[in-house]
């Protein structure tokens, strides 16, 4: 009877084991707050399925790479993309044509894909055609989007304020997303950090 106890129990942790935990708004170390127009959006990056994208963004946060950065390309219904700290800081050497086109002064990383969908909430790496060019820039899922699976780095998930992320102004669907006068991230900073 103890050994039937057991088995069903090691057959439950096994089961449970098997799905994948997202870091929560509770991690404070792998909680990124990124302050918008309309208020704050909290994500719980995801070192679990991308750990030198995450350990990369946190490094970016902390060195105030990403605030006042644009929302660059933006497609309704699609996704929202920032993070080009090279061109995109609109308070210092903003370039709405090169938008997009930048990283950082940090290295690409090697692709960490996983096999967690692109779903509404979903935060992903931008990346050129090489699947180890990703580097600062990322994006904010709409909608599910199944094409994208397997073929990006997941790197978190909002947890709130996904509404104010559905507010980010959009872009010219002609332009492929691109934004005029776009809107940025204010301010980017990681929880545990408590500033």
């Amino acid at each position: 009877m103890y050994r039937r106890k057991f088995l069903a129990l090691a057959a439950l942790f096994t089961g449970l084991a098997a799905f994948s935990v997202p870091a929560s708004a509770a991690d404070p170390e792998n909680t990124m707050i990124i302050t918008l127009k309309d208020g704050d959006v909290t994500i719980a990056l995801r070192p679990d399925l991308a750990p030198k994208h995450v350990e990369q963004i946190r490094k970016l946060v902390r060195e105030g790479e990403y605030d006042n950065v644009a929302f660059h390309r933006v497609i309704n219904g699609f996704m929202a993309q920032t993070g080009d700290v090279q061109y995109g800081d609109m308070k210092e050497g903003y370039n709405a044509g090169a938008a997009g086109t930048g990283g950082s002064a940090l290295p690409d990383l090697p692709a960490e894909f996983s096999a967690e969908p692109f779903v509404r909430g979903v935060v992903g790496m931008a990346r050129a055609q090489d699947p180890n060019s990703a580097n600062s820039q990322f994006f904010i899922m709409f909608a599910p989007a199944d094409s994208l699976n397997g073929q990006y780095t997941v790197v978190g998930q909002v947890e709130s304020g996904m509404e104010l992320v559905d507010n980010i102004k959009k872009g010219d669907d002609a332009q492929n997303g691109s934004v005029a006068d776009p809107d940025r991230m204010i301010k980017v900073r990681i929880a545990s950090d408590n500033k």
